[in-house]
């Protein structure tokens, strides 16, 4: 099936609900037949998201810059590991191995992520899709003020299509696959 990358948190001190989130999104991913491509750490969501597509079975890629694999924070039990030189070349890789793209809640590298896909979605460098969980209003403030960008010349309504925004982890592999056809 596909490849389907996970942006999301890597904190270790996050709420147990967001924790939750994740390893019901690796555990979705994993049931429905498709890999896991992550950041490739062991911590925070990222962590409970490899290790929830592991517990039903799934085949995980991780991909993580050397100097966070020294802070002893990799995910060394992923079935895969790719160590790059940074964080540019991790997401390059990441990008490159994935067929689709799924934002979970996350703070600042989340953003970059989801943001490095979604602007080269709108580019046409790439056509794979790109879906943002918004658990529980998570990503409202965001999305209220992306919303208003094309009324302003920002951005196009197109390109704001291109990014799907479901409020739940089904929802999310759905529009993935509907996406994939």
């Amino acid at each position: 099936m596909a490849a389907i990358c996970v942006f999301c948190a890597s904190s270790t001190t996050l709420d147990q609900r967001w924790l939750d989130v994740a390893t019901e999104a690796g555990n979705e991913i994993a049931r429905r037949g498709h890999s896991l491509v992550s950041g490739g750490g062991c911590v925070g969501m990222m962590g409970a998201v490899a290790d929830g597509a592991r517990a039903v079975g799934g085949h995980t890629l991780g991909v993580i810059p050397q100097a966070l694999v020294d802070l002893e924070v990799a995910d060394l039990r992923a079935d895969e590991l790719v160590i790059t030189d940074g964080m540019a070349s991790r997401k390059t890789v990441m990008i490159d191995k994935s067929d689709a793209f799924l934002t979970l809640p996350g703070g600042l590298g989340t953003l970059d992520e989801l943001f490095e896909v979604w602007t080269t979605a709108t580019l046409a460098i790439h056509r794979k899709p790109v879906v943002l969980l918004d658990v529980d209003g998570f990503y409202r403030g965001l999305l209220d003020w992306l919303g208003g960008l094309p009324g302003q010349a920002f951005a196009r309504t197109e390109a704001l299509d291109l990014l799907v925004v479901v409020d739940s982890v089904p929802a999310a592999l759905d529009a993935i696959e509907e996406r994939l056809g």
